[in-house]
């Protein structure tokens, strides 16, 4: 558990809550992937264009990839709650707030995730949501022991496979009709 726990540290503990769903630059599309179709200006809703009104001088100018990404962010944006509009703009802001390097290195660590098979990301998923539920000291003391880690042994623990779970108790078969 602690290895699976100390792995999700190492991938996901700011990287999936930041990059997720921070205004960073688009991802490349992938090199088998159709280029992006342009997004015109009126193909969108009044309230994504009243979201996206300080692009709307320079939009035909903008690559159709980023306006693809601005559309369906805005969408996105459209989609949430209050609370969810909330979080995510406490996200945005400490995205703005880091250093350029220390953004270049939780892309990568996206990227590195979104390499992962599917499987292993799942995993990976499961691991983080298990670190967020822990006590604050308890995610202390991982992040304390995953920081005192030499490179070699932080690479040793995401490579081992994740320690096999216990599984959960089945309930008792219902009792048979006409028994006795």
């Amino acid at each position: 558990m602690i290895r699976a726990l100390l792995v999700c540290a190492g991938l996901l503990l700011a990287a999936v809550s930041a990059v997720a769903q921070a205004p960073a630059a688009p991802e490349p599309a992938p090199a088998a992937a159709p280029p992006a179709a342009p997004k015109t200006w009126s193909s969108m809703s009044p309230q994504q264009q009243q979201l996206l009104k300080s692009y709307q001088g320079k939009w035909d100018s903008l690559p159709p990839e980023r306006q693809q990404a601005l559309a369906s962010g805005s969408q996105r944006w459209l989609s949430m709650t209050p609370e969810q509009r909330s979080s995510a703009q406490q996200r945005f802001a400490q995205w703005r707030a880091m250093p350029p390097e220390q953004r270049q290195q939780l892309r990568q660590r996206w990227q590195q995730y979104k390499s992962l098979p599917p499987e292993q990301q799942q995993r990976v998923r499961e691991s983080f949501n298990r670190f967020r539920q822990m006590p604050p000291e308890k995610r202390m003391e991982l992040r304390k022991q995953w920081r005192q880690m030499s490179p070699e042994q932080r690479r040793r623990v995401m490579q081992r496979p994740a320690a096999p779970r216990a599984p959960a108790p089945r309930p008792p078969p219902p009792p048979r009709r006409g028994a006795r």
